[in-house]
C-alpha cells in the first residue's frame, strides 16, 4: 500500500502544511558520534554498580549502550519515521508563528473520527507509531475508523521551539493543538489521548475549547483529593506505594527541570553520553520491563540530532515549580466532557480510580496488569484497544 494512502485529508488541505520528511545531515550524524567516542565514562562507584539501579543508572549498562550507541544506524530510524505520513503545519497563533510537525494515517471513510495522541517528556511522537503500524496492518484508508494525528509538542523533535520573549505554558500548546485540529478540518470535533505532558494538554483541551469532545489519558498524577471515598484495590495499594516512592526518591529531575532548565540545557546539550544518562534512566525506571536499548537509542539520539532538550523543559516550569497550580488542582480544568483512565501498574505514579474520578466525568476505565509509563511503546496494542473501546463509547453518544 503506498504512503499517500493514508495521506488523502478528507477537506480542502490548509495554506502552510507540506509533506515532510526526516533527513539529518550526515555530517550532524558523524559530529554525534565523534562526540560520543570522545566522551568519557565516570571511575566505578559503590552508587555507579548498584544493579538496583537506586542510584541511576549503571556503569556497566552505559557502556554497553555507549558502545552500541557508537554503531546505532538512524538511518534505519529514518526509514521507519519516513513509513509513514509526515507534515508539518504552519500556524499563526497569540503566541507567535509556529510550525507543528504531526505524523498521522488519514481515513477515507466518511464517518471517521478525528483522534489525536499527544507524548510527553521525555518521550516523543515515536512512542505512538507501534500503535499507527497496528492500524494501518488491520485497516485500509477505506475501512480506518480514525483520523490519527500525532503532532510533536513545540519544541520537541520537529516542531518549531516555544517563543524566546515570553512564558509559554500548557494553556498555549492546547490553543494551538486545537487550532491544528481546526485547520486540518476537524473543527467539528476530535477526541484526544495523552500520557505524561500529553495528558495534561489534554485536559486543557477539553476544558477550554469546544470542538475538543472527549478525553482518554493513560497518567493521572495528583495529589489524593479530600473526601475521597471507597475502598481501594490491592494493585491500587501497590500503586500508591509505587507513587510514594516516586514522589520521595524519583521526582527531583522534575524540580531540577523546573527551577534550573537553563543549567541542565548546558549540562545535557556538551555532549551525547550525559544525555543518554538522563533520558536512560527514566526509560530504565518508569517501565514494566526494561525498553530494547536500542529503543532507548532512537529516542535520545531523536533528542540530540533535532537539539530540542532545552526547548523541552518548559513545561515543568508551570506543573513542578513550588507554588504554581497543575492541571489537577485547576477546578477550571475539571473535564466535564466524556473522561476516560487506563491504569498500569508500573506507571510512575499510579493512582486510585476514585482519584481520577475526582478531576472528571469518568465514563472509562480500565485496569491492566502490566506496563508503565511509556503505554504506547510498552503495551501499543493493550493501550489501542483501550483507546478504540472508548471512542465507540463515547463518539456517538
Amino acid at each position: 500500500m503506498s504512503l499517500d494512502a493514508f495521506a488523502k485529508f478528507p477537506a480542502r488541505l490548509p495554506k502552510g502544511l507540506t509533506f515532510f520528511k526526516v533527513a539529518i545531515p550526515q555530517n550532524e550524524i558523524d559530529d554525534m558520534i565523534k562526540l560520543l567516542k570522545l566522551s568519557k565514562l565516570p571511575p566505578e562507584t559503590y552508587e555507579t554498580s548498584m544493579e538496583s539501579r537506586q542510584y541511576g543508572v549503571t556503569r556497566d549498562w552505559m557502556i554497553d549502550a555507549k558502545k552500541k550507541w557508537e554503531s546505532f544506524d538512524w538511518r534505519k530510524t529514518e526509514d521507519m519515521i519516513n513509513s509513514f505520513p509526515n507534515f508539518t503545519l504552519d500556524i499563526a497563533d497569540q503566541s507567535g508563528p509556529h510550525q507543528i510537525h504531526f505524523a498521522a494515517l488519514i481515513s477515507q471513510k466518511p464517518d471517521a473520527v478525528p483522534v489525536v495522541l499527544l507524548h510527553g517528556w521525555p518521550g516523543n511522537f515515536l512512542e505512538f507509531l507501534p500503535m499507527l503500524n497496528l492500524l494501518r496492518k488491520k485497516y485500509t484508508p477505506e475501512t480506518l475508523p480514525y483520523h490519527v494525528i500525532v503532532p510533536s509538542l513545540p519544541g520537541y523533535a520537529f516542531s518549531s521551539p516555544p517563543p524566546l520573549d515570553r512564558d509559554f505554558r500548557i494553556e498555549d500548546v492546547a490553543r494551538i493543538f486545537d487550532k491544528l485540529m481546526k485547520d486540518l478540518g476537524f473543527g467539528n470535533g476530535y477526541l484526544v489521548q495523552g500520557g505524561d505532558v500529553g495528558s495534561k494538554v489534554a485536559r486543557v483541551m477539553a476544558a477550554e475549547h469546544d470542538s475538543c469532545k472527549g478525553v482518554h489519558v493513560n497518567f493521572c498524577i495528583m495529589p489524593e483529593p479530600k473526601d475521597v471515598s471507597g475502598e481501594l484495590t490491592k494493585p491500587e495499594q501497590v500503586g500508591l506505594k509505587r507513587t510514594e516512592e516516586f514522589m520521595k526518591l524519583g521526582s527531583s529531575y522534575a524540580l531540577q527541570h523546573a527551577t534550573k532548565p537553563g543549567t541542565l540545557s548546558f549540562v545535557l546539550t556538551s555532549n551525547p553520553l550525559s544525555l543518554l544518562a538522563w533520558i536512560a534512566e527514566k526509560f530504565l525506571a518508569w517501565t514494566d520491563e526494561d525498553p530494547p536499548l536500542n529503543t532507548i537509542l532512537e529516542s535520545v539520539t531523536l533528542y540530540w540530532l533535532t537539539e530540542t532538550l532545552p526547548t523541552s523543559l518548559y513545561p515543568y516550569r508551570q506543573l513542578y515549580t513550588p507554588g504554581n497550580v497543575g492541571a489537577h488542582e485547576d477546578p477550571k480544568w475539571h473535564i466535564t466532557k466524556p473522561f476516560g483512565f487506563s491504569w498500569f501498574p508500573k506507571e510512575l505514579a499510579p493512582i486510585p480510580r476514585s482519584w481520577a474520578a475526582t478531576t472528571g466525568d469518568l465514563v472509562f476505565y480500565r485496569q491492566h496488569d502490566s506496563g508503565g509509563h511509556f503505554a504506547a511503546l510498552e503495551r501499543p496494542s493493550v493501550l489501542l484497544q483501550d483507546i478504540e473501546e472508548f471512542v465507540a463509547q463515547v463518539w456517538k453518544a
